[in-house]
């Protein structure tokens, strides 16, 4: 399958271009640097900003794949990213794209029927303003229209570099947590249910979430 991945050079989009190209799909990797995550991908610089171009790669593969994520300047990152998908899914749109995964966050997982984890008192309030901007992302990929198959895919609540082990569990809405009451993930499992959905269209036009 030609994927084409934007935030690939990321902590999580890097890890995601390395397993899809370990399992024979060709690549694209799309970063403002224009870096190469690993040797066997095709590296763009690119701006997801600019739909012509968002449009001109969609045209190009079978799927789209983005790992973007909100400022980190410290400013209120919900409006400046929102208006960023706006824009991505404009060009995806205009390129004829139809399938697209996208890396989620994990603030807007339910902990309990109506409450989400964002809103819980020991949520890190330096992360609400980056886990309301994913929320709206998700809020808008749910108005999308038929034509656009997405897949929103909601890590655990911790998520780092680590083992890529391959045995992980699935959920949807729901934060999943282990015995311990802990909610974790690595990057690289994280890539393994990421890429297995690319594969599989399993969760066509809904969220997914996946943690040990």
């Amino acid at each position: 399958m030609k994927l084409v991945l934007f935030g690939a050079t990321g902590m999580v989009g890097s890890r995601i271009a390395a397993e899809a190209v370990a399992r024979g799909h060709e690549v694209t990797a799309v970063s403002r640097s224009g870096r190469a995550p690993l040797p066997r991908t095709r590296a763009v610089a690119a701006d997801a900003h600019d739909s012509e171009t968002v449009a001109g790669l969609a045209a190009e593969h079978d799927a789209v794949a983005s790992a973007l994520v909100p400022p980190r300047d410290g400013s209120d990152p919900r409006e400046p990213f929102i208006a960023l998908y706006d824009t991505f899914l404009r060009g995806l749109r205009a390129g004829g794209a139809t399938r697209l995964l996208v890396v989620g966050g994990a603030g807007s997982l339910e902990v309990s029927p109506g409450e989400l984890l964002v809103d819980t008192p020991d949520f890190p309030p330096e992360f609400r303003g980056e886990a309301h901007a994913h929320h709206d992302v998700l809020t808008r990929l749910r108005g999308c229209n038929a034509e656009l198959d997405w897949t929103y895919i909601s890590p655990a609540a911790e998520i780092a570099p680590g083992e890529r082990t391959g045995t992980f569990r699935l959920g949807g809405d729901v934060l999943l947590i282990d015995s311990e009451r802990r909610s974790r993930i690595s990057a690289e499992d994280y890539a393994v249910a990421f890429v297995d959905e690319l594969e599989q269209d399993a969760h066509p036009r809904r969220r997914m979430s996946v943690a040990y």
